[in-house]
């Protein structure tokens, strides 16, 4: 037995460092919010980001439906940050907290992956392949840990740049002027929504594969 508190591999994000992002996080633990509770809250907004998005191919909805994804996807990445430095400053980390770390995480991927897909200017079955590798990409990291290996968080396309891409499109989609959308018409008729995906896929693939070495790499290191 070991009184050492249980440390989860967190990934590194600047935005743990800011003033705002601690007073925060301190503001939550003092109420007594259940780092768990905050996983599912952000669970809750990729859900609700993903609807927004299907709701913008209603002309009524279009631009407070895409200004609406663009919030809850903000909200969810909030969530997914203060949920791990509620968890540190009030004691409770814990392996039971890492799965509500990971399980609403992958919800929630799905959800926005899904729901940009049959967002205006999108393509649903891009929407669901990046939803796929999404959840793929995150799987790699897993499983590089369960191997042993430290969790590989490197990009371009983990989780951060993937709520990124689709942030700046459906900002861009809800604010630009009709005239300014980009449109493909070959192969598929697709806007920027669906570029955004087709970007979310490819970088994704490439992603998987850089973590698959990396994590290989630091295998060998192991058993050298």
């Amino acid at each position: 037995m070991t009184d050492q508190p249980y440390a989860p591999e967190r990934r590194p994000l600047a935005s743990r460092d800011r003033a705002a992002s601690k007073l925060i996080a301190g503001w939550l633990a003092r109420l007594g919010a259940s780092p768990n509770s905050i996983s599912l809250a952000g669970m809750i907004a990729g859900i609700l980001a993903g609807v927004a998005f299907a709701l913008t191919v209603l002309p009524e909805f279009r631009i407070f439906a895409f200004l609406g994804a663009a919030l809850f996807i903000q909200l969810r990445l909030l969530a997914n940050m203060l949920d791990g430095m509620v968890a540190i400053a009030t004691g409770k980390t814990s392996p039971v907290g890492e799965l509500y770390n990971e399980i609403p995480d992958r919800v929630s991927d799905a959800a926005i992956c899904i729901g940009a897909g049959f967002a205006a200017g999108s393509v649903p079955a891009l929407g669901y392949l990046a939803a796929c590798v999404a959840i793929f990409v995150a799987y790699v990291r897993a499983e590089g840990k369960v191997a042993g290996a430290h969790q590989e968080y490197c990009g371009p396309m983990a989780k951060p740049h993937r709520m990124f891409a689709l942030t700046v499109a459906a900002i861009y989609c809800g604010l630009a002027p009709e005239a300014w959308q980009p449109t493909l018409r070959e192969p598929m008729e697709a806007g920027l929504m669906a570029m955004a995906l087709a970007l979310i896929i490819v970088g994704g693939l490439v992603t998987a594969v850089r973590r698959l070495v990396r994590i290989a790499r630091a295998l060998r290191r192991v058993q050298s």
